[in-house]
């Protein structure tokens, strides 16, 4: 294990053997921060205070370098999870969009169904008051007819009678031949 001393002999920075700096306590790098923050001069007039840059930069480093992994694999499973978030909600959308769309062709196709049902009431109507008014027109011819049937049956039923009744008539005796 190796170690490496800053410049400014505040802080040590310990390595491992892969070059991967050992975890630090990060709250006591917060504490420090806080502490040179306190102690740091203000501007006259104003609540702006200086500090060392190289200093400052040196603590936010290693604050940065003892960061967990697991942070990184967090901030990279919120990255993955808002993406598959996004991702399922352009694919909801997409199938709300696809539903609408379907059920726009399915009420259309209802309202199809129910026109040509309309249609083929109007029609079914028209042909039965056509039928009806066939039938009525039909019964009257034929009722004309027989009763010109009726008519000329009953001339010819008078005819009849006429006709026997001259038959049964009494007919004068045939004149007498001589023989």
């Amino acid at each position: 294990m190796t170690q490496e001393t800053h410049v400014d002999n505040v802080t040590e920075l310990v390595v491992d053997a892969t070059g991967r700096p050992e975890p630090i306590d990060i709250l006591e790098i917060v504490d420090d921060l806080i502490v040179n923050l306190h102690e740091a001069k203000t501007m006259p007039l104003g609540s702006n205070a200086l500090v060392d840059r190289d200093q400052f930069l040196d603590h936010l480093e290693r604050l940065r370098a003892s960061l967990p992994d697991e942070l990184r694999a967090a901030r990279w499973m919120v990255r993955e999870r808002e993406a598959f978030i996004a991702r399922t909600n352009e694919k909801a959308r997409e199938l709300v969009g696809k539903a609408r769309s379907e059920a726009d062709v399915l009420v259309s196709d209802s309202n199809i169904v129910t026109e040509a049902v309309e249609e083929a009431n109007i029609l079914v109507r028209r042909a039965e008051g056509e039928a009806r008014r066939m039938r009525l027109e039909t019964e009257d011819e034929i009722e004309k007819r027989l009763q010109r049937v009726e008519t000329l049956l009953a001339d010819v039923m008078y005819g009849v009678q006429d006709a026997r009744s001259e038959l049964h008539q009494a007919r004068p005796r045939p004149p007498e031949v001589p023989i």
